[in-house]
């Protein structure tokens, strides 16, 4: 008898003799779920809920067009930028309902080595001020993983006054290729005698041909200690986020893809869109 009974035939049977009986009463007669004859009768959906599933469309807009690299802090000040005025406490639980989340992830923190290195001293001291260009810059590599080729590598030097990064993308490393990436630096800066150019205490760096190189040029050296680098660490943080947004989601195949996908995240990405907490998100 439940199938036989359409909801148009339902309602009108309802509606007519519903002054007499309870609605109850009458759906019980063909044996009916009176949910049936509610159910065009919803409630349409609030202003509020309208309002959430407008926020939500923006959100994962924005996000995709991050290419999910942006978490709650980032989709929160870009829907301030596009003029939508809103909390961050109500922009997590709309991404959270929603699945919505930062593609950006950490790899495995690694231990501190127990092997004892020779202490050098550092001029930097944390000190990370300045006044002009070409008066302190930071250096350093990191490695970028590819199936056919291996490791290939990315050496940066940055200004620390102007922002200015010099990137360089090898197949191995070696002194004379980070040597190159300094004289490049050199030749398009001419920077001052008294620089203060800070690296790692990688081999590339320590090496006798890389610091006769940069006596050459009268270039200060400092260096910090083993695993601790704080002084290097507006490098290092770009380096991290390179990895986390970028490198740590993509399998390149060989040396030619990485590059590319160097280039396109670092100038195409992080250099002219990506916004960044350190600059109140704006772009660089």
């Amino acid at each position: 008898m439940y199938q036989k009974v359409t909801e148009v035939e339902l309602n009108h049977f309802i509606v007519e003799h519903k002054g007499g009986y309870p609605v109850q009463k009458i759906c019980e007669v063909p044996a009916v779920p009176r949910s049936r004859y509610y159910q065009p009768f919803e409630k349409t959906v609030s202003k509020r809920e309208q309002e959430k599933q407008e926020l939500t469309k923006e959100i994962e807009w924005i996000h995709l067009e991050s290419k999910a690299r942006y978490g709650a802090p980032k989709i929160h000040k870009t829907l301030l930028t596009n003029g939508l005025f809103l909390s961050l406490k109500r922009v997590q639980p709309l991404m959270k309902k929603a699945g919505i989340r930062s593609i950006t992830k950490k790899k495995y923190r690694p231990y501190p080595s127990k092997e004892k290195v020779v202490q050098l001293n550092s001029l930097l001291k944390w000190d990370i001020s300045i006044q002009t260009i070409n008066e302190k810059g930071v250096a350093a590599t990191t490695y970028i993983p590819t199936v056919r080729d291996g490791w290939c590598y990315l050496a940066s030097v940055l200004d620390l006054h102007a922002k200015n990064r010099w990137l360089f993308f090898f197949h191995s490393l070696t002194s004379g290729l980070i040597i190159e990436v300094l004289q490049n630096a050199c030749t398009s800066q001419k920077p001052r005698k008294d620089l203060i150019l800070h690296t790692d205490f990688s081999s590339q760096y320590t090496s006798s041909e890389f610091t006769q190189h940069i006596q050459k040029h009268e270039i200060k050296q400092p260096f910090s200690q083993k695993g601790c680098p704080y002084d290097n660490a507006c490098i290092e943080l770009f380096h991290a986020i390179l990895k986390k947004e970028e490198v740590y989601h993509t399998q390149y195949t060989e040396y030619p893809s990485a590059k590319m996908a160097m280039f396109q995240f670092i100038e195409g990405w992080y250099n002219r869109n990506r916004i960044h907490s350190s600059l109140g998100y704006q772009t660089p």
